[in-house]
């Protein structure tokens, strides 16, 4: 009898909607977006900061973010992991294993952002064989050295925010990046034109701006009263941090490739000239901040989607992914729009080279063609990772990035002499299929059955 009521009840209880979903997303990617648009914001007061000492100091800014992107991807992905493993042990009440992990993950994010600040250290000789122009490079290294120690303070506050995130304190977050702002915009002025530091002064800002950030949510988590049952006392295991490692390294993989095929766009605008790499910078500043809203939004689902799980609500999984591709499409459709109105006046703003600002003014409009894409692709990427499914996702990245985007940004830009515009009509190919791609083997996974 027992037996019966239970199937009854449970047979009558109503399905999840993906209507249902739309506000719980919304409640916890909005903060992610807004936390995440503060590291880009520091990029934004950088390249406003640096635009007046010229042309070829913002074509170095523009090849070191180039760098950048590609290295945090790949830190990104492993974040990602201690990200879902919180979220997973939140959903199922385990606040003893959150502790474990978050220890973990600074010990991992301290130890992979080390590695990231060396490597971008030793691939700065390689500059000059890939093509970059010799007046940029000149000036370039006290600038990039500052901005590969940059990535150490900022890889460990991932883990911070991924606490937060996960725990129901998003705005805890959002909070701490945007101090980091706050220092960054005085920073920047006093280091670069009152000290006269130039280009290396940015440098030097945005690596004070960050440990400060970093070191307000570390003083927050190990001092706030509500914070004590997610700092019990745990052993840092390096077998532990090892195993984190393992299970990251499809995902940060696969990261590293998407981005180190968007950062391969600048390289390939670099052998266009200064004034290619400068617009290309001038762009960078501007999508950087609307490329937080499918970032936040992945962050979001693969929070939710990996909640889900530890809950053993498999159910939710496919409202979960319906209600935040509809946000991102929504979203992503307003910023495809603002970038054709405005991506003039976002050129002047940054750069007063006449041939730059009409260079990144066309740049905006193809940009604006592949923020739907974007927008899907980011979206079911992070259900994927929620659910740990990180190895095929990562080939499939690589195969639309590498093997197809990358080809038809040189066919487009080089080879049938569309110069900058071509360049990036072509990594428009790579998202398309990922966009595609990426859904469908979510759609499989979370078949019924």
């Amino acid at each position: 009898m027992t037996g019966r009521v239970m199937t009854m009840t449970v047979s009558t209880m109503p399905s999840p909607t993906t209507r249902a979903e739309v506000q719980p997303i919304l409640k916890l990617g909005v903060p992610l977006m807004i936390g995440l648009a503060s590291a880009t914001l520091i990029g934004v007061v950088d390249t406003i900061m640096i635009a007046p000492l010229g042309t070829v100091p913002l074509a170095a800014a523009g090849i070191t973010t180039a760098v950048l992107i590609i290295l945090i991807s790949a830190l990104w992905g492993v974040v990602t992991v201690v990200n879902v493993r919180i979220a997973t042990d939140e959903g199922a009440g385990d606040r003893l294993a959150v502790s474990d992990h978050i220890r973990n993950g600074v010990a991992l994010a301290l130890v992979t952002g080390g590695l990231g600040a060396l490597l971008m250290l030793a691939v700065f000789p390689l500059l000059g064989p890939i093509g970059q122009p010799d007046e940029v490079i000149d000036i370039l290294l006290p600038y990039w050295a500052s901005m590969a120690l940059w990535i150490v303070p900022l890889t460990v506050f991932f883990v911070l925010k991924a606490l937060f995130d996960s725990v129901g304190r998003e705005w805890t977050g959002v909070g701490f990046g945007y101090l980091g702002v706050v220092v960054n915009i005085p920073a920047n002025y006093l280091f670069i034109h009152v000290w006269g530091f130039g280009l290396l002064g940015a440098g030097l800002a945005s690596l004070l701006s960050q440990t400060v950030s970093l070191a307000a949510a570390w003083a927050f988590w190990q001092l706030a009263p509500g914070m004590a049952e997610f700092r019990q006392p745990a052993e840092i295991r390096w077998r532990k941090v090892a195993r984190l490692f393992r299970e990251s390294l499809p995902i940060g993989v696969g990261y590293a490739g998407e981005g180190g095929a968007y950062a391969f766009l600048g390289i390939m605008l670099g052998w266009l000239g200064a004034t290619a790499l400068a617009a290309h910078q001038v762009v960078n500043a501007v999508a950087g901040i609307a490329y937080v809203i499918p970032m936040g939004l992945a962050s979001a689902v693969a929070i939710r989607i990996g909640m889900a799980m530890g809950g053993d609500d498999r159910m939710r999984l496919r409202p979960i992914l319906k209600a935040t591709i509809l946000i991102s499409v929504l979203w992503q459709s307003v910023t495809a729009a603002i970038f054709v109105l405005g991506g003039g006046m976002f050129a002047a703003a940054l750069s007063d080279d006449p041939a730059v600002v009409a260079l990144a003014t066309s740049l905006f409009i193809v940009v604006a063609l592949l923020q739907v894409a974007d927008g899907i692709q980011g979206t079911a990427l992070g259900a994927l990772r929620g659910m740990m499914d990180n190895t095929k996702p990562t080939v499939i990245t690589l195969l639309a990035y590498w093997p197809l985007a990358l080809p038809a940004a040189y066919l487009l830009g080089f080879v049938l002499g569309y110069g900058a515009v071509g360049v990036w009509l072509g990594y428009v190919v790579g998202l398309a299929v990922a966009a595609i791609a990426l859904p469908w083997r979510f759609w499989i996974l979370t078949r019924p059955g």
